[in-house]
C-alpha cells in the first residue's frame, strides 16, 4: 500500500521547515515527545500526522498550520491515487536551496543580506535563459 500523496506532501513540508531551522529529527522528536523514527515516518508520509500533532508541529516550527498544505491547491487537485510529481521539481525541496536559505538568514546584518540579494539578482539576469529573477 502506497502513501497518500497529501501525507507525503505534509511530511515533506515538515522536513523542509525542520531543515531550514537546523533541527535534527531527534530534537524535533523530543519536542513532540516522539522518537526520531516516528518523525522520519511523518516526513516520508509513511505515517499520517494527527490533527493534534500537526497543531503542535506548527507551534514548534513556528509556522501557521496552512504551511503544511501550501502548494496543494496548485497541484491540480489530485485525488488519493495521484502521484505528487510537483514536489520532485519544486526548488524548495532541493538540498542546495535549503542550504542557501539557511546561510542567507545566518547573516546577521540585514543590509548585507539586502546587498547579497541584489548581487544574486543581477548575476542571474546575466545568465542565458534566466530571464528576470524575481
Amino acid at each position: 500500500m502506497s502513501s497518500n500523496p497529501i501525507d507525503v506532501h505534509v511530511g515533506a513540508r515538515i522536513k523542509l521547515r525542520r531543515t531550514l531551522l537546523g533541527l535534527s529529527q531527534e530534537k524535533l522528536g523530543d519536542a513532540l515527545e516522539l522518537t526520531f523514527q516516528q518523525v522520519q515516518k511523518y516526513e516520508k508520509g509513511t505515517n499520517r500526522v494527527s490533527a493534534s500533532k500537526l497543531y503542535r508541529l506548527a507551534q514548534i516550527l513556528d509556522v501557521p498550520i496552512s504551511f503544511f498544505f501550501d502548494a496543494l491547491q496548485g497541484a491540480g487537485g489530485f485525488g488519493d491515487d495521484a502521484p505528487p510529481e510537483f514536489m520532485e521539481d519544486d526548488l524548495l525541496y532541493r538540498r542546495e536551496t535549503v542550504a542557501l536559505v539557511r546561510a542567507f538568514y545566518a547573516i546577521p546584518d540585514s543590509v548585507v543580506r539586502d546587498r547579497l540579494l541584489s548581487l544574486v539578482k543581477s548575476l542571474s539576469r546575466d545568465l542565458p535563459g534566466a530571464g528576470d529573477a524575481a
